[in-house]
């Protein structure tokens, strides 16, 4: 069942290794089948050297495990979450990537300060709430899941404009139309909470570049007239 879905979630998987986003299990990645309603994710707490495709799970929208012999990432609950409430949304990742992180502990935006941001993100990439004390205690990563939505909706943010969100004193998750491009995303995410820490290292009184700015990178590369790249 799905085994092409299979191998190309098994490889987003260990390029979390290969990009070094990860330490251990410390994260995970899943797409999603449309068509069947079915995703497919990583097993919880299984190492990536010598996983395969075949201990990939397969669970439908309410999670309940249609194929597979380990348990799914005890992120699951998230991940359907986010394809419930984005139709847009094909794969997703979440990592503890070390400076995305640190700015998730910090409960901060990462500001937008520069092209490189602007080339994959339409503005700050948003930090959501804390959970409360009742969310944490009761369906934790469900409740995870619904407070990044929270967030985006609140802000009127579309997540494959900003393909990534941190969660408060947690870690990061990543969008993307299938689990490769949330891979990649997820390690720009990485990229740029580095560029901006150091940003602020150098001038603490660092100021976010201008609209203008990003609204020329961002639509050069994704707008209707982008002409970023080679045509398709």
């Amino acid at each position: 069942m799905l085994e092409e879905l299979k191998e190309k979630v098994l490889q987003a998987n260990l390029d979390l290794v290969k990009h070094k986003l990860v330490l251990f299990t410390w994260g995970n990645v899943s797409a999603i089948d449309r068509a069947s309603g079915l995703i497919v994710i990583k097993p919880s707490g299984v190492e990536y050297d010598g996983m395969k495709a075949s201990d990939m799970v397969v669970v439908d929208l309410s999670g309940k495990v249609v194929e597979g012999d380990l348990r799914p990432s005890s992120d699951t609950p998230t991940h359907i979450e986010f394809y419930k409430a984005f139709p847009d949304v094909g794969g997703v990742t979440h990592t503890h990537s070390t400076f995305a992180t640190a700015w998730a502990q910090a409960g901060r935006a990462i500001p937008f300060y520069g092209t490189t941001h602007a080339d994959y993100f339409y503005g700050d990439i948003p930090c959501a709430r804390s959970l409360t004390k009742e969310e944490i205690e009761g369906e934790y990563e469900k409740n995870t899941g619904l407070a990044i939505i929270e967030k985006f909706r609140s802000c009127s943010l579309k997540p494959l404009e900003v393909p990534g969100v941190l969660i408060k004193s947690h870690g990061v998750f990543a969008f993307g139309k299938d689990a490769d491009n949330s891979v990649y995303n997820a390690t720009v995410i990485e990229e740029v909470a580095k560029m901006a820490f150091l940003t602020e290292q150098i001038n603490p009184h660092a100021e976010r570049a201008d609209q203008f700015m990003m609204e020329k990178h961002y639509q050069r590369k994704h707008g209707k007239n982008a002409y970023y790249g080679q045509k398709k």
